[in-house]
């Protein structure tokens, strides 16, 4: 039994799936206030889902690339339950959620502002190159190598006169049913949030926050 929560991009979303079955899903887009409502919308699709906080067997969390404000709150949130019920935490990129289910060459990209994006190639599911952040000039090189059958993503349509038989989808968050089953499939290993370059919050004096 999973939970599934993603804060990352531009939604709130939580799922709690029993092995591949989605048994309650929740997606709200929002730019900002997740902190707020993530604790909230899980009570509800816990409600929803007839399941018992007691009843989970790990948490499946969106750890980036993304909003560094919207990672951290999910992430905290995950870390907070599995404490809590002595449950592992499991960490899943939302480039990989985003390019979830979709067969054949799948190229997600996410807006990253700044004339950058983050990227990353997959064949038939498995990743086929690692995340990473390109200046947008360098993604285009990319893109034009890889010839994706879909380009997925905030920053799919920035590409998609270079690939034009390619299905563009312009998602602006990840189905949190795909991370619970990507947090079902994934070791136990504990998560770290997933930083392609650095954030731009700063501390008092110019220091960057904790990892």
């Amino acid at each position: 039994m999973v939970l599934a929560l993603d804060t990352c991009l531009g939604a709130c979303s939580a799922a709690v799936l029993d092995g591949d079955r989605v048994l309650a899903a929740r997606v709200e887009p929002m730019a900002r206030g997740h902190q707020e409502r993530l604790a909230p919308l899980v009570a509800e699709v816990m409600a929803q889902a007839g399941i018992a906080f007691d009843r989970l067997d790990r948490v499946g969390v969106t750890v980036g690339p993304g909003s560094f404000t919207g990672l951290r709150v999910g992430l905290a949130f995950a870390k907070g339950i599995g404490q809590a019920l002595s449950i592992p935490v499991v960490a899943v990129g939302t480039l990989e959620a985003l390019a979830a289910g979709s067969p054949g060459r799948v190229l997600t990209v996410l807006d990253a502002k700044r004339g950058q994006v983050y990227l990353q190639a997959f064949a038939d599911g498995a990743a086929v190159s690692a995340p990473d952040a390109l200046p947008i000039e360098t993604a285009a090189a990319r893109v034009a190598e890889f010839l994706p059958d879909i380009l997925i993503g905030s920053g799919a349509g920035l590409f998609a006169d270079m690939t034009p038989s390619a299905l563009v989808l312009a998602a602006d968050h990840a189905d949190p049913g795909a991370v619970g089953r990507l947090a079902a499939a994934k070791a136990e290993v504990p998560p770290r949030p997933l930083y392609l370059r650095a954030p731009d919050a700063r501390l008092p004096g110019g220091r960057l926050p904790p990892p």
